[in-house]
């Protein structure tokens, strides 16, 4: 293992410490580094809280500030936060609007949030949970329930995000937020491992030839290894994938993320996002956001993923609204 840490078991506390003192519009609440808050929660507004295990960034925390997420519970690497500290972030950012949890689909993470609500249910809080579960090759159409939350949750947050600083209330945003869900999907694949500071050693073995289609963000097996194929080729197989789980007309709109896993050079995904472009030109599908980079990692994992947000009248404004957090900012054109 090479990494720059000191204690491979300080490695997400330190990392949070530099994180706070280089963002001061956010902090920690209940004297605890792991539960992440906006500095300054809207009063009168829905919270939305967040959470999974630190590895990802910017997911989870990198989304929380304006018009986006209010706060974050910061698990160990790959590991989900606790149900104490889920509730005393609901506690802080709850503004008397009630409560929107929004994390991606993994037994630990449901685990936990279901908890926390109920936590907060003794508080008055009223909590409703929306998962992630955009990513296709996780199971099988029919059994969406079973899939994995990935990239895609970025669509989730800014529809939510955006949809709460308008004041709506509770079980609206939770409505947006789950007609974002239904229409988002993710497909990705990967060329290496990546090694968790506390184990020092990869995850997995893969040839240097090889490549997994499918692959999860913790190094959950994909649907297939094989040799790794040319750019498009790559391309072609996954939007083959989601293609067939969404049914485009001529002149529908979509929003396209094209994230890489933390060792991709961004030279490649522009790469990649050239044949994406050419197979919607195909579709007579127009673009209207593309968003290109590190959105959710998995520490220095090789590789890249797709998600897809098929737009519509309602979400299109919600995506196109400006954000502004430590790690993401977006500004209407």
């Amino acid at each position: 293992m090479k990494k720059f840490l000191n204690n491979p078991e300080d490695f997400v506390d330190e990392m949070l410490e530099g994180i706070y003192r280089a963002h001061p519009d956010v902090t920690y609440t209940a004297d605890d580094l792991r539960c992440y808050v906006t500095a300054d929660p809207v009063p009168g507004k829905v919270g939305i809280v967040t959470g999974g295990g630190s590895g990802h960034l910017p997911t989870f925390l990198g989304f929380v500030g304006k018009n986006m997420l209010d706060g974050c519970g910061v698990g160990g690497v790959f590991q989900s936060p606790s149900a104490d500290q889920l509730a005393e972030i609901t506690r802080y950012v709850d503004q008397g609007a009630g409560v929107l949890y929004l994390y991606g689909n993994y037994t630990g993470d449901i685990m936990n949030f279901d908890m926390a609500g109920e936590l907060v249910e003794l508080d008055d809080i009223e909590t409703v949970s929306v998962t992630g579960n955009d990513d296709v090759a996780s199971s099988v159409v029919g059994e969406e329930h079973k899939r994995r939350g990935v990239a895609g949750i970025f669509f989730l947050y800014k529809a939510a995000g955006a949809a709460a600083a308008q004041m709506l209330p509770l079980a609206e945003v939770a409505r947006i937020t789950e007609k974002a869900k239904a229409r988002t999907r993710t497909m990705g694949v990967a060329l290496s491992a990546c090694i968790v500071p506390e184990v020092g050693k990869p995850g997995f073995e893969i040839g240097a030839d090889e490549m997994e289609i499918g692959m999860g963000i913790h190094g959950e097996p994909g649907i297939s290894r094989k040799t790794l194929a040319p750019a498009n080729d790559v391309v072609d197989e996954m939007m083959e994938r989601i293609f067939a789980e969404q049914d485009y007309a001529e002149g529908d709109e979509v929003a396209i993320l094209m994230n890489g896993l933390g060792g991709t050079p961004k030279e490649e995904l522009y790469i990649l996002y050239r044949r994406v472009g050419q197979l919607m030109d195909e579709k007579k599908v127009t673009i209207r956001h593309v968003w290109l980079g590190e959105f959710a990692t998995s520490m220095e994992m090789t590789g890249f993923s797709i998600s897809i947000l098929h737009l519509d009248d309602e979400l299109e404004p919600l995506i196109a609204t400006e954000a502004d957090t430590p790690f993401f900012s977006y500004f209407a054109k």
